[in-house]
């Protein structure tokens, strides 16, 4: 009977010690959940007028988590629910607070990445 008991206690121990392992070689960082979505009239997502080479678009995001917006000339950008920063070409990062509609007329940013906080 203590045989049958001490394979017992030693079988948890290891079990034990087999999540602990794993436990600490998980990433703890929060995975990229950013997603490009429709843009949909009443909806809190952050919107983005943009162009390139001759082509306009207009793109929206929703979640948080960091994307390539591919060096696009950003035209407009309202936030909805959402804090953003927009990382530059040049290396420049800006960050735009939720609630806001800001154009770029005459000097717009030529975006590389878009994150959402």
């Amino acid at each position: 009977m203590i045989s049958k008991t001490k394979r017992m206690a030693r079988s948890v121990g290891f079990a034990i010690a087999a999540t602990a392992a794993v436990t600490m070689v998980m990433p703890t960082s929060n995975a990229a959940a950013i997603d490009h979505v429709e843009c949909r009239g009443g909806e809190d997502f952050l919107k983005v007028w943009s162009h390139l080479d001759g082509q306009n678009s207009v793109d929206c995001y929703a979640n948080k988590g960091r994307t390539s917006f591919g060096s696009w000339w950003v035209d407009r950008i309202s936030t909805g629910n959402n804090d953003l920063v927009y990382f530059d070409v040049n290396g420049d990062s800006v960050r735009i607070n939720r609630w806001t509609d800001i154009t770029f007329p005459n000097n717009p940013p030529r975006v590389k990445d878009i994150e959402i906080l």
